[in-house]
């Protein structure tokens, strides 16, 4: 049976750069659940995928990571809400150290993603898989508002328009007293060049729409706070070097000095 029929592609394309880099740069990133599902993609997956592209899908969970566990730390108890969840699998490496303890895992997903990952991955402890269109906001009523609450939007709003995003950080701002936003975004630059590359995959029907030239006016924009706003590669650049290729090693240096790509943490109210 194929478990991922009937997925749309960009679900399963961030876990073939983490199986990549997983076993080609362990010391940066190393993801032992995501390799568990390398038997399950779809044959071809590969195709149309390189260093840069693999290393650029994988520099955000990096830093992602970093500042998931940065937010555990500061708050003992804490929701962790993984909006567009997909085939994730943050949770695992979140966890394999400390485990658990007192911070509540949300995965959120549409319906049709949600059983493909229920069918994959399970529902671990500590974890809760919900299936819903996270811009209906329906599911904000089944968590507790009350706690210091994160909410990781990795590889999502690029999809949508300007304007829907600013009105639903809007309102998770109403509904989250303690919430705090993590997202990954391009600038213009950066917009143009993935677009091709969606176009060279043959992916033409999931093109990106989203960008953002300056977070501090995005932030004002949203009547948010903006706590961080760092680039991809610098640790990749730092820790890897010469053991990256000619091209990754020119285009991240590009994406860095351009600001092409972007982490951007606000804190919501």
């Amino acid at each position: 049976m194929d478990v991922f029929e009937g997925v749309a592609n960009t679900t399963y394309i961030p876990l073939v750069a983490r199986i990549y880099v997983s076993k080609r740069f362990p010391e940066y990133f190393y993801d032992a659940k995501a390799l568990e599902l390398e038997p399950y993609l779809p044959e071809g997956m590969r195709k149309g995928s390189s260093e840069y592209t693999n290393m650029a899908s994988v520099a955000r969970y990096h830093n992602f990571d970093e500042m998931v566990s940065r937010f555990r730390a500061a708050h003992e108890a804490c929701n962790v809400v993984n909006l567009g969840a997909g085939l994730d699998t943050s949770y695992w490496r979140l966890t394999s150290e400390g485990g658990v303890g007192q911070t509540r895992f949300y995965e959120l997903d549409l319906p049709e993603v949600i059983e493909v990952r229920r069918q994959v991955l399970g529902e671990a402890e500590g974890e809760r898989l919900i299936a819903a269109d996270m811009f209906s906001l329906d599911w904000t009523g089944g968590l507790d508002a009350t706690l210091p609450t994160l909410f990781v939007v990795s590889g999502v709003f690029q999809y949508f328009r300007e304007d829907e995003v600013v009105a639903f950080v809007a309102a998770l701002k109403e509904a989250f007293p303690q919430g705090e936003l993590l997202f990954d975004a391009t600038n213009e630059k950066g917009l143009k060049f993935t677009n091709w590359f969606i176009k060279r995959t043959g992916n033409a029907d999931a093109l990106m729409y989203f960008s953002v030239n300056d977070a501090q006016a995005f932030a004002r924009k949203t009547g948010t706070a903006l706590v961080e706003q760092r680039v991809f590669f610098a640790d990749a650049r730092a820790q890897l070097r010469r053991r990256l290729g000619v091209v990754s090693r020119v285009s991240m240096k590009v994406s860095d000095d351009d600001k092409r790509t972007n982490i951007i943490y606000l804190r919501l109210n």
